[in-house]
């Protein structure tokens, strides 16, 4: 536990303090200061009730140093570096900061956003570094728990709301992804048919119903989910020649048809839900911390 003294210091007693050692004279003291000699002599009292020292001791050619003074000096001043330290912001230097970033996010949408961003600052900030830590079911309590600055997530959080930040990075169209055989590639796809259709559906969590349940049910009718996956990148193995539709944002799934034999088609219009979208999410304790506000401004550039 730190002196209890310490509450009694006025620290703006310090800086005087320190002009007044280098000085060795009250009135020159004030002059630099931009202080009344009175308010500067003030000071001085109050300065040598609180070290029990006289600080400065007049002699026949003017003042001298106590003992105790000529020791506080040298300290005084890394001190008084020391505290303009804690009070200044802290600073941030792209060309030659070296921090490890840590982000999180679903493959797939890693993907998307991550990449474009990582080369940007690799040319802005050549000795940051970076680590994709994989998700494990929910991305908000590793932002809790500072195990991640930032998190990648088209969801919003359950609780601690109040203490995340969020940013828009896309809003898009939920649409349709199937193999290029599937019997509903080449047609004009009912509502009934989506439903009809066995589903695969890919889940944080293993657990709950997908959105589209909120929406099928608003038009009396479920689907069967017949395979759920925890991840983005194997959707397209077991989409082609399969029975299986998935019901994809509408950039997700013209990455994953890429180079596949896979369709995409638009959601039968009874079906057509509001769009998706995707947020980057921070926590409160790295709101104003000027390398996380230059980084997602970074992202920011790379987006347009």
């Amino acid at each position: 536990m730190r002196s209890l003294k310490l509450r009694d210091i006025d620290l703006n007693l310090l800086v005087v303090l320190d002009v007044l050692l280098a000085e060795q004279h009250v009135s020159r003291a004030a002059e630099q200061l931009n202080m009344s000699q009175p308010a500067v002599s003030r000071a001085l009292g109050r300065l040598r009730k609180t070290l029990n020292d006289p600080i400065l001791i007049r002699t026949a050619a003017g003042f001298t140093l106590s003992s105790r003074a000529v020791l506080l000096r040298g300290e005084l001043d890394i001190a008084l570096r020391d505290i303009e330290r804690v009070i200044e912001p802290p600073n941030f230097n792209p060309s030659t900061d070296d921090s490890l970033i840590r982000l999180t996010g679903l493959d797939m949408e890693i993907g998307l956003y991550f990449p474009a961003l990582i080369k940007r600052l690799r040319q802005l900030a050549p000795f940051l570094r970076f680590e994709i830590v994989r998700q494990e079911h929910d991305s908000f309590p590793m932002l809790e728990r500072d195990e991640v600055h930032f998190s990648l997530s088209g969801l919003a959080p359950m609780s601690a709301e109040h203490s995340l930040h969020r940013k828009t990075l896309e809003t898009m169209n939920v649409v349709c992804l199937l193999a290029e055989n599937h019997p509903l590639a080449s047609v004009e796809m009912s509502a009934e048919d989506y439903a009809n259709t066995p589903h695969g559906l890919v889940s944080i969590t293993g657990r709950g119903p997908g959105s589209m349940e909120q929406v099928l049910a608003q038009h009396g009718l479920e689907r069967r989910v017949a395979l759920r996956l925890s991840g983005f990148t194997s959707v397209a193995d077991f989409l082609e020649d399969s029975d299986l539709i998935f019901t994809l944002p509408k950039r997700l799934a013209e990455r994953i048809a890429e180079g596949r034999k896979l369709v995409i088609r638009p959601l039968p219009k009874p079906l057509q839900a509001s769009s998706v979208q995707f947020y980057l999410y921070w926590h409160e304790r790295y709101h104003n911390d000027p390398k996380m506000i230059w980084i997602r401004e970074q992202l920011a550039d790379t987006l347009k």
